[in-house]
């Protein structure tokens, strides 16, 4: 899955040795002076094939009104941008009562600093800054090896239906995480996306 970085989860400052000294890394939120290394982040990341494809849908995803509000948090170490993530708005349809929904896509580390914990303190901080903002669920279609370790659950057996059918053997690849006590169990319905990301080619394996 295109959204998959494989990192250890950690929610402190990752300090990373240079042999000289150790730096700590900052999560901020991005500028539009970072778009064009956020470009490179993705295309870099997710190789010659995919790459430049999830660093189209990203642009995409800035100037889509409908994926607004938006969340675009960077990976800053050494002063150089090093990951991103992005959430966008979305919503959750079948509802009564209107439930406050984003949707993790996507999330790359440049190839030299994965495995470090970079992709866990992208996730970590931005559903922190979400939760305090009221959102109340956050789903992504993702690694379900790797997901669970930030907190996310297989989303179809709690009533969630993606915006395109998942396939069966790869129905927990599909997760969701609640920022609100009590909101899992009371809501259900059909995930829809923003429309640069309502588009078949980003919901298949």
């Amino acid at each position: 899955k295109r959204q998959g970085i494989k990192t250890l989860p950690s929610r402190r400052p990752n300090l990373i040795s240079n042999n000289k000294k150790e730096t700590a890394l900052e999560i901020r939120k991005s500028t539009e002076a970072d778009r064009g290394d956020i470009e490179k982040i993705h295309t870099k990341a997710f190789g010659e094939k995919k790459g430049p494809e999830i660093a189209e849908l990203v642009n995409g995803l800035f100037d889509d009104k409908t994926a607004m509000p938006l969340l675009s948090l960077v990976a800053v170490e050494n002063d150089q941008l090093i990951g991103h993530i992005l959430y966008t708005k979305s919503v959750l349809t079948g509802n009564d009562k209107p439930i406050s929904i984003r949707l993790l896509a996507p999330l790359a580390v440049l190839p030299d600093a994965q495995s470090k914990g970079v992709g866990s303190k992208l996730i970590k901080e931005g559903l922190r800054q979400l939760k305090d903002s009221g959102v109340e669920l956050v789903f992504v279609l993702g690694h379900p090896e790797y997901y669970p370790r930030c907190g996310f659950t297989t989303a179809g057996v709690l009533g969630f239906e993606a915006p395109y059918p998942i396939p069966e053997e790869h129905a927990d690849a599909w997760m969701v995480q609640a920022l609100e006590d009590g909101v899992i169990g009371h809501v259900k319905g059909k995930v829809q996306c923003s429309k640069v990301l309502n588009q078949p080619q980003h919901w298949r394996e």
